[in-house]
Formats: structure tokens, sequence, C-alpha cells
């Protein structure tokens, strides 16, 4: 009795027309794989390395309806100066104070309580970001 082969003998005909293209494909992946890691590795490498100052406001009290205090915590390279600036808000959005905390002492962390004088009572307060005298922003 013979039996009906459905597929050519291996190796005898040479390499498929779709193995060549799965080789291809896995090449092609592994190559944008490994590029992918890459970028993703220095764009990491890079915010981290340049991060000279980060801030965070730890809590708020209103005080009255002209001031609010804001106890904010700011991480920083020892030499590092510049300021961070606050904003507080008004339940119906209206900007009532702004200001720039500065910083110049020589400490990696500064943890103060800073008072914000407004216009009306402020329902929110927000750290808007830092920025050291060289211009990194936080």
């Amino acid at each position: 009795m013979t039996s009906v082969r459905d597929a050519l003998p291996d190796n005898r005909y040479g390499r498929s027309a779709d193995e060549r293209a799965d080789r291809k494909l896995r090449i092609i992946g592994s190559v944008l794989g490994v590029a992918l890691l890459g970028l993703v590795g220095w764009i990491g490498y890079d915010y981290v390395s340049g991060q000279q100052i980060s801030a965070e406001v730890i809590k708020r009290k209103v005080v009255s309806d002209e001031r609010v205090d804001i106890h904010l915590e700011v991480r920083k390279d020892k030499d590092a100066k510049g300021y961070c600036t606050l904003r507080a808000q008004h339940e119906d959005g209206r900007d009532v104070a702004h200001k720039e905390f500065r910083f110049d002492d020589r400490t990696d962390r500064i943890d103060r309580i800073v008072s914000l004088r407004t216009t009306d009572r402020a329902t929110s307060v927000e750290l808007l970001g830092c920025t050291t005298d060289g211009g990194t922003t936080d």
C-alpha cells in the first residue's frame, strides 16, 4: 500500500518563500525591539539625571479669607538655587494668589511653611513648578 504525501520532501527543493519571509520578519522585529529598548533607556536616563529639583505640597491650611499657609518640601542638589511657583484658587477657579518661593539654602532638602496672601478665600493650592537658576524645570 502506498501513502499519499501532501508536503514536499524536506530540503529537496530549498527553502520556501514563507520561511524566508518569516526569517526576515524575525530579524526586522529583533532590530526594532532592540532600538525601542535603547530609546526607552536613553529617555529614562536623561529624565532621571536631568532632575536637579523636585518639590511637593505636603499640606495646606486656609488661615483666613486673606491668607493660606502651605507646607512645601523641596528636594534638590546641595548647590542648586532657584524658585518654586505656587498659586491659590477660589472655588470658582479664579486665581486669588500667586507667589514664587526662592530657595538658596545649601542643603539637599528644604521643608518650609510658606504663607500666601490672598485676595479672596482660597479653596485649592497648586505647585505650578520649580526652576533652578540654570533653567531646569521640574
